[in-house]
């Protein structure tokens, strides 16, 4: 269950730890070895009395195969050569280049030590989101830094909010903004835009715009060339930082589907079908003792830790295998369960689906197909997806046929990307336009695909 539940880089990393754990256990990449061991005949040691070294059948762990039985590599695995390595970012950090900044700067003893503690706070958006007090008293604590709130306040904003990237160190949205427009070159819409913010942060943020107006007395044109100016700045500095040193975010697909004379082809990545045996040398390990006429205590012992890494890599491999299988009898459920979709790439095709359909059909536990669904991901001629996301709720369309949520979903987000955004639409009137469409649906459930979309109420989506 615990492989299963693995996505691939995450198996290779698993895989590469058992073979360094366990000593038995190789990959497939040296030369065939003459006595290379077969696991295909059972063994099972039935309770937990004590073995003696008389009652261990070598010849159950040796043979004279050239080809291992027990390799787990077959024809149905895609013959993938891409890098398997991760790779990372290279360059100075996002602190350590903070830190460098600081070096151009003529500061005394305590400032120094101030502004560089303050460049520790900072998290990776770029922000420090700790009150001064706290930080005053964190300097005294740990850096034996006696100072004041005052003298904290004065070194953040006359070195830490001159840094690059702009606007890092601010401890909240609003200043963070305003850092920005102060370090641009001064214009009329800037003035404004920074009067807006410094004045009237919160009716800009719930687009208030009726209020603004009013307030700063201005036009809709100018406040719209504000709404343009702010939306400009970068809200998270810290995260536009190239140089992070970070791992770089790379997905591998665990399977692959490709249509081949209008039918759809399914291949599990090679990486998830490594191919495993049992190291030379604890071959010749047992075989030396197989052929010893007088076997000491020492050799004994040997046989009895071999003969537990052998097991141990048995029932690895054995894992292994079954993962393999569970892994292709379910996306290859999914993939026919969801047939036209996988023909098209059409997300209306996507049928209703829920985790106990392929259960039922593959004669599996629910946590299983879960496991499978989760963390897999399935590359396609439409892009590479996450597997659950072929997952969907049903709902009757007004026919009394089966629609997935998905699809309703779907047709919802067009319509409130085509909507006339200086009046964008209420869920009210939202409901009432998936009703005309087919989709009798109450507002409160069209509120809450909004919400699953990550879609605002009507107000914050309103443009000037």
């Amino acid at each position: 269950m615990k492989l299963i539940q693995l996505p691939t880089q995450a198996f290779e990393e698993r895989l590469k730890q058992e073979i360094e754990e366990n000593p038995a256990l190789d990959t497939g990449k040296e030369e065939p070895d003459s006595f290379e061991d077969s696991l295909a005949d059972e063994y099972d040691d039935t309770g937990n009395e004590k073995i003696e070294a008389e009652d261990i059948n070598i010849d159950e762990y040796l043979s004279d195969d050239e080809v291992p039985s027990y390799k787990t590599q077959a024809n149905n695995y895609s013959s993938d050569d891409e890098e398997k390595n991760v790779p990372y970012a290279a360059g100075t950090s996002f602190h350590q280049s903070l830190k460098n900044q600081l070096n151009t700067y003529s500061l005394n003893d305590e400032e120094k030590s101030i502004a560089e503690f303050l460049v520790g706070s900072i998290d990776d958006s770029g922000y420090i989101r700790r009150d001064v007090l706290d930080l005053v008293d964190d300097l005294a604590f740990t850096a034996n830094v006696f100072t004041t709130e005052e003298k904290v306040v004065s070194v953040l904003k006359k070195v830490i909010h001159t840094l690059d990237p702009i606007g890092v160190g601010a401890r909240d949205l609003k200043e963070c903004l305003i850092i920005q427009l102060k370090r641009k070159e001064k214009t009329k819409n800037r003035s404004l835009a920074i009067s807006v913010l410094e004045e009237a942060f919160d009716h800009f943020v719930k687009k208030h715009y009726k209020k603004l107006l009013e307030k700063f007395n201005i036009s809709e044109e100018e406040l719209k060339e504000v709404n343009i100016e702010i939306s400009k700045l970068n809200p998270k500095p810290g995260s536009s930082y190239a140089g992070n040193n970070k791992i770089a975010e790379q997905i591998v697909p665990d399977f692959s589907i490709k249509i081949t004379d209008g039918e759809l082809d399914l291949t599990l990545n090679s990486r998830n079908a490594p191919e495993l045996h049992i190291s030379k040398e604890y071959n010749n390990m047992l075989k030396g003792y197989q052929e010893s006429k007088t076997k000491s205590k020492s050799q004994k012992d040997a046989v009895f830790f071999i003969k537990q890494k052998l097991d141990a890599a048995k029932w690895f491999i054995d894992a292994i295998k079954q993962r393999q299988q569970t892994l292709l009898v379910t996306m290859n459920t999914i993939m026919h369960y969801q047939y036209e979709y996988f023909l098209t790439g059409d997300e209306r095709k996507l049928k209703p689906m829920i985790l106990k359909d392929i259960a039922d059909k593959i004669n599996m536990d629910v946590s299983t197909v879960s496991r499978v669904a989760n963390s897999k991901y399935v590359s396609t001629p439409y892009g590479t997806k996450l597997i659950k996301e072929f997952f969907s709720e049903s709902m009757k369309n007004d026919q009394g046929e089966d629609v997935s949520t998905k699809e309703i979903k779907k047709i919802l987000e067009n319509v409130i990307a085509e909507e006339n955004k200086k009046k964008p639409l209420t869920d009210e009137k939202l409901a009432g336009i998936l009703k005309e469409k087919g989709y009798p649906i109450a507002r409160r459930t069209v509120a809450k695909y909004r919400e699953q979309l990550d879609l605002p109420v009507a107000r914050l989506r309103k443009e000037i």
